[in-house]
């Protein structure tokens, strides 16, 4: 499509050519003739004048357009990396499956299907399980009985959504995921051995959340676990028995949080970053890569290390750990200089006569 079109839809406006035709978007140095590129960190703009794109989205405080080359056109955007996600929007192409029930799934006789939905082959639907309008089911899920469905969903590949789980609208589940799986909660008997503790409480999944591949969200015994809306889970996170996780909270891969504990809207868990069970996180806390919090965190709170601390007080650290086999050396040269003076110092106090 021509730029100018392409500015239209995303609410911008365009310095340069505006009928120069786009056929995708790329990235500054992979983009050639034709492309769309973007720039939202300001790390790449030493590489702006170089690039060989057809036009570029900039911010309104970014380069000026004299700093680009001058066959490449600007599309002024408030968020530039906004606006590069609803540019591709525009390019992909809709894989959206028919619409109906395939013949080789297995669907229970009371279970409810709503208006358009797509049900692929290989699936499985329990008894009273409920599927909104206009939900996607892609093959060899297995939706258990009891569960309820929203509108708008996006069931991936080989997703499992255990019995009476409920999931919003506009829940996305990627391959792999496990929602309502049992607890790890065992009870240790007289003779070693370790008693299972039956799992079987609630789970809710709320609107508008994008958990990635292979994550497991886990079941309580009592209570619920419950991921709040517009929540976003990355690849291979374990959430707990009975965790209660805010609304909007970003969640990075391989991130874990430990049964009963509570995190507030707004958190955001860097990648390996875990947390202890029964805590607290404040809303808008960060926590840094492989950090492990094993303690309740204040709302706003920065943390980073093993175990987390401060974020200032983590990078005063660090400068101060790297420096640590000179200071090692460094103390044991002035331990031998004071071991030597006071040898002097006690051949000093010692009488003439007595030496």
């Amino acid at each position: 499509m021509k730029l100018r079109e392409l500015a239209e839809r995303l609410d911008c406006r365009v310095e340069g050519d505006g009928d120069v035709e786009i056929r995708r978007v790329a990235t500054i140095r992979q983009a050639g003739p034709g492309d769309l590129t973007f720039l939202a960190n300001p790390k790449y703009a030493v590489e702006l004048a170089g690039t060989r794109a057809s036009a570029v989205i900039l911010g309104p405080s970014s380069p000026a357009r004299h700093a680009v080359p001058p066959t490449c056109a600007v599309v002024r955007a408030a968020d530039p990396y906004s606006a590069y996600a609803r540019a591709l929007e525009c390019f992909v192409e809709s894989a959206r499956p028919s619409v109906g029930v395939h013949e080789l799934s297995a669907i229970a006789g009371d279970a409810v299907l709503g208006t358009d939905v797509s049900i692929g082959p290989f699936v499985t639907v329990g008894a009273r399980a409920h599927i909104g309008s206009r939900t996607i089911v892609y093959p060899n899920v297995v939706i258990g009985p009891g569960v309820r469905i929203g509108d708008d969903c996006i069931l991936h590949s080989h997703v499992s959504v255990r019995e009476r789980v409920s999931i919003g609208h506009r829940v996305i589940l990627h391959d792999g995921v496990v929602v309502g799986s049992d607890g790890f909660g065992f009870a240790k008997q007289p003779d070693g051995t370790h008693l299972k503790i039956p799992h079987h409480a609630d789970v809710f999944i709320e609107d508008d959340v994008e958990i990635g591949a292979n994550a497991a969200i886990d079941r309580p015994a009592v209570g619920e676990t419950r991921i709040g809306a517009g929540t976003k889970i990355d690849n291979l996170v374990h959430i707990a028995h009975g965790v209660a996780v805010g609304r909007r909270v970003l969640l990075a891969g391989q991130s874990g949080i430990a049964g009963s504990t509570t995190i507030g809207d707004d958190v955001m868990m860097a990648g390996q970053s875990g947390i202890v069970g029964h805590v607290r996180v404040g809303s808008g806390a960060m926590i840094g890569a492989k950090s492990s919090v094993t303690r309740s965190l204040d709302p706003g709170a920065f943390v980073t290390g093993n175990p987390a601390i401060d974020h200032q007080e983590w990078r005063k650290g660090s400068v101060i750990f790297r420096q640590l086999p000179a200071l090692k050396k460094r103390v044991e040269e002035l331990e031998q200089q004071i071991a030597e003076l006071e040898e002097k110092l006690a051949e000093c106090r010692t009488p003439p006569g007595t030496r």
